[in-house]
């Protein structure tokens, strides 16, 4: 038997939203496209609220 709620479950829509930084291994830090460390860019983390990291858990922040 399958329960109700699968027969009406749908994936979540995936956004389309590219961010200013990336990760950088070396130093394990988000960095924006100038080299300077993202966590520290006040007006970017006004604007999305934190950095989270693409690498390993999605609940890893870098501020």
């Amino acid at each position: 038997m399958q329960p109700f709620a699968l027969n009406y479950a749908r994936p979540a829509a995936e956004l389309e939203f590219a961010t200013p930084y990336a990760y950088d291994p070396g130093l394990q830090l988000n960095v924006l496209l100038d080299g300077r460390v993202a966590a520290r860019d006040h007006a970017l983390l006004r604007e999305l609220g934190t950095t989270t990291s693409t690498a390993g858990s999605k609940t890893h922040f870098d501020d």
